[in-house]
């Protein structure tokens, strides 16, 4: 058959997976002939020594091996190999069944460009997922994906998905380790891609050893990526949060002191609300800081907020904004200079006069810090103009 009749590629990363490769190759090869699936199975081997490669030669499979470590490079080198116009990949170690490909085709045949396994849907046999992966893990994970990149995805990690090679390869996928799962669906969302699941199983591996995923270390790698790649759950809705109620107990304390029952809150813990509102500002600026360099290095896709920063910033506006900040804070110093003075610089009351001070110095480094990141964004948007 030629390159150009492939339909669809059968792709399985592995490392040394003897035990169980030869099974999930044949049960691959089955389902295509059974359905009448033009396809091929290719094997990206990571540096298999236990007779992996010569298992998957003796059947047919095409094996690329790909030097660098890490599940993401394995699948990475076997989606730029594949002949295929969709890809099915999932793992070697017998736990999906390559058997039911046929659901996953027809909703690729049908215009999806990812088609996602589902295994909470389809059933998950015992032993299969360790506990903590079942009801923490995934679940957990899921959620915080759902939340951040609004979509309705139920299982983020299920190691058995299809999907369009073309416009895979679109999204540029980088990952090397195991945070490459998320990365796929993440950039799918971020790029308008057609998703769409359905229910999976999953059986219990048929090694005879652990598995290579790290339970803290690649959890902790996906929820970074997650992170990563949501700037504003990292940054922005934070920084809003610490910003207004900063803000608030400023000005409410700026009128008077606050009296819960026993406890008054006064000028002390203005010094707090006003800290917390600078922080807040801080992490705001993060947010477009990451949120603009994403956009402008194609990390992320360009949306309303970099259309809107194009139409509406400019670094002489952020100058003018952040110059009358620094000369209202500067004013605000010269009316508590003029308190002193009118008690011949003597002792002051520390309440009227921190309710002078507190402001003026909020004010001055709150507009410094809008000087600063002006000409930071300016800085970023030298690259794309050069």
């Amino acid at each position: 058959m030629s390159d150009q009749n492939i339909e669809l590629t059968v792709l399985m990363p592995c490392l040394n997976e003897a035990l169980t490769l030869g099974t999930c190759i044949k049960k691959a090869q089955k389902c295509m002939a059974e359905n009448g699936i033009v396809g091929e199975v290719v094997i990206g081997d990571n540096g298999s020594t236990d007779g992996s490669i010569e298992i998957a030669e003796s059947l047919g499979a095409r094996v690329v091996r790909i030097p660098q470590r890490g599940y993401g490079s394995a699948l990475i080198g076997g989606i730029n190999a594949a002949k295929g116009k969709y890809i099915m990949m999932g793992d070697s170690d017998d736990s999906y069944d390559f058997l039911g490909l046929m659901p996953y085709m027809e909703k690729l045949r049908g215009g999806y460009d990812l088609v996602m396994g589902n295994r909470f849907k389809g059933g998950i046999e015992k032993g299969a997922m360790p506990p903590l992966h079942r009801y923490l893990g995934n679940p957990v994970l899921s959620f915080i994906g759902r939340l951040f990149f609004n979509t309705k995805i139920r299982d983020f990690h299920c190691g058995l998905r299809g999907f369009n090679r073309e416009r895979m390869l679109s999204i540029n996928l980088e990952c090397s380790g195991m945070e490459f799962a998320s990365e796929m669906v993440v950039k799918s969302i971020l790029n308008d891609f057609k998703i769409t699941e359905v229910a999976t199983t999953l059986a219990k591996d048929g090694r005879d050893r652990a598995p290579h995923l790290n339970t803290w270390t690649d959890g902790w790698r996906h929820l970074r990526f997650l992170l990563l790649y949501s700037p504003a759950w990292l940054f922005l809705y934070p920084g809003i949060f610490l910003f207004l109620i900063g803000l608030i107990v400023s000005v409410v304390l700026l009128i008077q002191p606050i009296q819960i029952g026993a406890i008054e809150l006064d000028v002390h813990t203005m010094i707090y609300s006003a800290a917390s509102t600078l922080v807040g500002m801080q992490f705001i600026f993060f947010f477009i800081f990451s949120k603009l360099y994403a956009n402008m290095n194609g990390l992320l896709p360009k949306g309303k907020l970099y259309q809107r920063y194009q139409r509406s910033f400019s670094l002489e506006k952020g100058l003018l904004l952040g110059v009358g900040t620094i000369l209202a804070g500067i004013i605000l110093s010269i009316v508590a200079w003029w308190s002193w003075k009118e008690v011949s610089y003597g002792n002051l009351a520390p309440r009227e006069t921190l309710r002078t001070v507190i402001p003026a110095i909020f004010l001055i480094l709150g507009g410094v810090q809008l000087v600063q990141s002006s000409f930071l964004i300016s800085v970023l948007e030298m690259k794309k103009k050069v």
